[in-house]
C-alpha cells in the first residue's frame, strides 16, 4: 500500500510548529496594586537595554503589565515584561477594496 500524503499537510505541520516556538519572556519588573487606579512598580533598566527603539528620533519601549492572580512570596501581584511580539512578516496583506461605484449588474 503506497501512503499519500495530502499537499497541505506540511505547510499545516509547519504552521504548528511556528505557532507552538514561544519565546522566553523577558521579565524586567514588578509591582503592586495600591488601589483600583494605582500601580506601583518598579523597573530593571538593564533588563531593558536591548529592546529600546527609536521612531521619529524618540525612544521608546513596549512592556506588557500584568496583574497576577496572587501575590508573590514578596507580596508584589503585578508583573512587567518586555512586549517582543513583531508581526508576521509572511501574512497575507489585506487586498486593495474595490472603490469603484460600478455595479456588477
Amino acid at each position: 500500500m503506497i501512503k499519500k500524503e495530502w499537499h497541505w499537510m506540511s505547510d499545516y505541520k509547519q504552521k504548528q510548529i511556528t505557532m507552538n516556538k514561544k519565546e522566553e519572556t523577558i521579565y524586567c519588573g514588578s509591582g503592586k496594586v495600591m488601589n483600583a487606579k494605582w500601580l506601583k512598580v518598579t523597573i530593571n533598566p538593564t533588563k531593558i537595554a536591548d529592546y529600546i527603539q527609536e521612531y521619529n528620533g524618540n525612544k521608546f519601549i513596549k512592556l506588557n503589565i500584568n496583574l497576577k492572580d496572587e501575590a508573590d512570596q514578596y507580596g508584589k501581584d503585578v508583573s512587567i515584561s518586555v512586549d517582543t511580539w513583531k508581526p508576521d512578516t509572511e501574512a497575507p496583506k489585506a487586498e486593495a477594496s474595490n472603490t469603484s461605484n460600478d455595479l456588477p449588474f
